[in-house]
């Protein structure tokens, strides 16, 4: 047993993936598996600080976590041949972790197996979320459903029904035919996580830190097996880029400020200039996907020195690429932003209105409009839509500052 260096709690959050990857893969029961491994923590948190943090922690949780499983079967499964299974499962005292030459996969491999099989395609996203958080991120039930505005009750039983779902399913990673279509779930899971972290979809506050710097940290896990993934390491400078504006998106009373209002000495240097090297590499690794493209786009409004130095042409160009190979509508309203202050406003709002069939009644759509009308000079007509905009956000503070925008037209 040594002193812990790093915090019990961050020891603990790092192994805990992997324990529940080695249980799963040996024993299966990934519902009776998680539960095992909750015990083997929260024994750990007790032990640890006072004991010391044994040599092999990832080892000494599995073994905890092992015979709890253990327990767990034996006491749950009164039929004969679960019965017969659970004792062929005993474990040795001796077992620490899958030793690295009997053909298992190693630890770190563990955690991305766990992320694609609770980003199963079997699973609705806000499943694929939950589970992603609870047995990955090692967030509590009581965290998520905090973090999504909804009862633990609800909560709790969103993630048991996703367990249930996946139940049989093979721990193993994806197959050559399929890999590429899992991760991508895995990438859109992390941003969805990301995203709802940076800014929230609803309730009062405007950004959730621990949402998004959960979604960062997976992302970096991801990275870090998978190095030369151009669309990893895309993502992952593309959340960092973002979260490095957090500290100046609110005023001392919760209130939203946009991009070209904020302080940009309050931006995040170290980070954007970790993102900046990481979207060097992204575009380096092969064809540019959306996370790269996105990034590129990010890098370039955070190395502006002002929000009148911004490489709009630039961005525009990148926005060119992105709707040519991936015209998803969010995409295209960048774009029309980004037409608009190359163009002028009128070019930009021609370009929203061909995109209200698709989002009409979508928030962001009417927020655009009333920001081009505004640029325009149509102050009645900016001042309707910025309070479109806010009747349909569900999101406090983004609808306090629209209706302070349309109440400043109408002034």
């Amino acid at each position: 047993m040594t002193p812990p260096a790093v915090p019990v709690g961050d020891l603990l959050r790092t192994h805990a993936p992997q324990v529940l990857g080695a249980l799963v893969r040996r024993y299966g029961h990934f519902d009776q598996a998680e539960d095992a491994v909750q015990e083997a923590l929260l024994a750990a948190a007790r032990q640890w600080p006072e004991a010391g943090v044994p040599d092999n922690p990832r080892g000494w949780l599995i073994r905890v976590a092992s015979r709890r499983l253990v327990d767990l079967l034996r006491a749950e499964e009164s039929r004969r041949r679960r019965e017969e299974t659970a004792a062929r499962l005993d474990p040795g005292d001796a077992f620490t972790a899958p030793p690295p030459g009997e053909g298992r996969a190693p630890a770190e491999a563990d955690t991305l197996t766990l992320l694609f099989l609770c980003c199963h395609p079997d699973l609705a996203p806000a499943a694929q979320v939950a589970l992603t958080l609870r047995a990955v991120g090692g967030l509590t039930t009581a965290e998520i459903a905090r973090a999504h505005l909804v009862p633990e009750a609800t909560m709790a039983q969103r993630i048991s029904r996703a367990k249930r779902r996946i139940a049989g399913t093979p721990f193993r990673p994806p197959g050559p035919g399929d890999r590429d279509e899992r991760l991508a779930a895995v990438l859109q899971v992390l941003y969805l996580i990301f995203n709802e972290g940076y800014t929230a979809t609803s309730g009062a506050r405007l950004h959730r830190a621990d949402l998004a710097r959960e979604a960062i940290r997976l992302t970096r896990a991801v990275r870090a097996l998978l190095p030369r993934e151009g669309a990893v390491t895309g993502l992952l400078a593309l959340m960092l880029l973002t979260e490095a504006r957090s500290p100046a998106r609110t005023g001392p009373h919760g209130e939203l400020i946009p991009l070209d209002e904020q302080d940009r000495g309050r931006w995040l240097r170290g980070m954007i200039d970790e993102g900046t090297a990481l979207v060097e590499e992204a575009l380096s690794e092969g064809p540019a996907g959306p996370y790269q493209l996105q990034a590129a786009v990010a890098a370039l409004h955070d190395e502006a020195p002002s929000a009148g130095e911004t490489d709009w042409p630039q961005i525009l160009a990148l926005y060119d690429v992105l709707v040519a190979r991936f015209p998803e509508p969010m995409a295209r309203l960048g774009r029309a932003v980004a037409l608009a202050m190359v163009d002028g406003p009128r070019a930009g709002l021609a370009e929203v209105d061909r995109l209200a069939p698709e989002l009409r009644g979508h928030h962001r759509l009417d927020a655009v409009r009333a920001h081009l009308l505004e640029r325009a000079g149509d102050r009645a007509a900016a001042a309707e839509a910025y309070r479109s905009a806010a009747a349909g956000t569900l999101s406090t503070p983004e609808a306090r500052y629209l209706r302070m925008r349309a109440a400043r037209l109408s002034t």
